[in-house]
């Protein structure tokens, strides 16, 4: 009989010797590329877009890095990626054009996709020209994704999509987004009526994204209404009817990663430079409770990605990291405010300590929205732990 504790396990994962190699190769080439950038834009980091970096990034062969060669991926291991992701995300690259490609529409793509689109669209994912969204959320629906109401309707010529998503981040600068819309509109069928589709938003009539200003001043969240949307027969993605469960494996990729624990990673290296010369013995206890509390989230994120590297299904896990990473995340801004007594202003104005802990004091709160709520992810934890 399995009991409870087996069914959430955190195996210990070193990662091997050999990718210090490539660490310091990651290191050496971000510290010539970030020449220059800003503090506070460094501290955006994931949320940051810029098209040229991205190809930079794919030129040195450090994007699609799991994807098969066949297709123009480079068939490394997910802990060679994980050392990519960890230093991007420590240095403050912006990655934002290239994120969701890499983590989750690649490997979608590749599992699911037909061999055209395997051959066209992962080649243009690993050279970082290629920007994708996700259509997930939706009005009205709150965390429910399984209520969402989207619908997309067989045709004579493929499909026809009405509906509206929300918080759709980049769809308005996006070359591609993979959405979940309903195909069997039987209420008894909220699961079993879903479906995935890949959508070319360059050739698609009917989609219009608004971009919604957030409380920092960006505009990368979207709005996005289709309107008698016209899309091919092969945009269906992956087999009619199981979209609930490729993206309940989606979102293994999406709440396991480092970036659910370095998202303020830049902040907490500003505090401790801020403080390290001069910090009463309390306050480096406290620091030393908050990089404890990183290394443990690295410690279970690494986890996840070794069980990804050896094709096992980590969603509980990965489900945990989220919520703590969030936790860790959503509390950093209030501690760095502490401990060095100073106030957090908008960019441009004060110090650039000031200015970074500013920006994340403004965007932080978002952090239990993206790739779900706590309330969801404790849900899925507790079903998954036979315990609800």
């Amino acid at each position: 009989m399995t009991s409870t504790a087996d069914k959430l396990r955190f195996e210990p994962t070193a990662l091997p010797a050999a990718l210090d190699t490539l660490r310091a190769e990651v290191r050496a080439f971000l510290k010539d590329a970030l020449v220059g950038v800003p503090e506070v834009k460094r501290s955006h980091s994931w949320e940051a877009y810029d098209a040229e970096f991205s190809a930079k990034l794919g030129a040195k062969g450090w994007l699609g890095m799991t994807l098969p060669k066949q297709y123009g991926g480079h068939g490394r291991t997910a802990l060679e990626r994980y050392v990519v992701v960890e230093e991007c995300l420590v240095a403050g690259a912006p990655t934002a054009f290239h994120w969701v490609a890499d983590r989750q529409s690649g490997p979608l793509v590749v599992r699911y996709g037909t061999e055209e689109q395997k051959k066209e669209i992962v080649p243009a994912i690993t050279a970082g020209k290629a920007c994708f969204a996700i259509g997930m959320s939706e009005p009205n629906s709150g965390s429910d994704l399984a209520s969402l109401r989207t619908r997309a309707e067989r045709t004579a010529t493929g499909w026809k999509v009405n509906g509206t998503k929300i918080w759709t981040s980049n769809a308005h600068r996006a070359n591609y987004m993979i959405a979940l819309f309903r195909t069997d509109p039987d209420p008894t069928k909220k699961h079993a009526g879903l479906s995935q589709f890949l959508i070319d938003l360059s050739k698609t009539k009917g989609i219009t994204p608004r971009p919604i200003q957030n409380l920092a001043g960006g505009r990368n969240f979207n709005e996005v209404a289709f309107v008698d949307a016209e899309l091919p027969p092969d945009a269906l993605l992956g087999t009619e009817g199981q979209g609930w469960r490729q993206v309940t494996e989606e979102l293994a990729f999406e709440r396991s990663g480092p970036e659910r624990y370095l998202s303020c990673f830049y902040l907490l290296r500003k505090l401790i430079d801020a403080v390290k010369e001069t910090a009463a013995p309390a306050t480096l206890a406290r620091l030393g409770s908050q990089v404890a509390w990183a290394a443990t989230l690295r410690t279970m994120s690494l986890s996840i990605a070794a069980k990804l590297n050896a094709g096992q299904d980590p969603a509980l896990e990965a489900s945990v990291v989220k919520d703590l990473g969030c936790q860790f995340e959503q509390a950093l801004p209030g501690l760095a405010q502490e401990l060095c007594e100073l106030e957090p202003t908008l960019e441009g104005h004060g110090s650039d300590y000031q200015q970074v802990l500013g920006a994340l004091v403004q965007v932080a709160p978002s952090f239990s929205l993206r790739g779900g709520t706590p309330e969801i992810l404790r849900g899925i934890i507790a079903k998954g732990m036979g315990v609800r």
